[in-house]
Formats: C-alpha cells, structure tokens, sequence
C-alpha cells in the first residue's frame, strides 16, 4: 500500500517536472535595472522577412522579476516564463550568465 502512495507521488512530481520544462526561456541582455526587484530584458531574434525571405532582427522587451537585484544593466541574462506578477512581469530571472 505504501509503495502504490510513494509511486503515486513520484509521477505527480514528474508530471510537474515535465509541466515546468515547457515554459520558454529566453536570453537577452539587461537595459535596464532600476526599479526594485526588476530589471528590463531586451531580446533580438533573427527570422527571415515574410515577403522577401532576408534574414532580420526583431527585438522586444521583457519586464522579469528579479528578487535579489542581482542583474545589473549590460549583463547578459536568461529568464524564465512565470506566472503574472504584475500589470507587466510575466518572466523571472533564472541566472546570469555574463557581467
């Protein structure tokens, strides 16, 4: 019985896992870090033009939660799908990856 409730809770847990790995991560670089536990996240993707095929970049900000004010504008950061914050933040800082 108490195998049934162990097994149980290690597929709920997984399915969490799996829900969890499907939110998108983006990288960017940080524009701006000056309100409290925010930063500003710019992103550039390159995609091909819809009529003519050339390759262009499409650049967009994104407003993410960031606890411990640890990102500091010009940092290149990676941040993390989430749930409303507020009127803006929908992403969350998951690391730093350079200064």
């Amino acid at each position: 019985m108490a195998e049934a409730t162990e097994q149980t809770t290690t597929e709920a847990a997984t399915a969490e896992t799996e829900k969890r790995a499907m939110r998108k991560t983006r990288m960017g670089q940080v524009v701006s870090s000056g309100m409290n536990k925010t930063i500003v996240v710019q992103t550039t993707t390159r995609v091909p033009h819809a009529k003519f095929g050339k390759i262009v970049k499409q650049q967009k900000k994104f407003y993410a939660h960031d606890e411990e004010n640890k990102a500091q504008t010009g940092d290149t950061v990676r941040i993390m799908e989430t749930r409303p914050l507020s009127k803006l933040k929908r992403w969350r800082l998951v690391d730093v990856v350079a200064k």
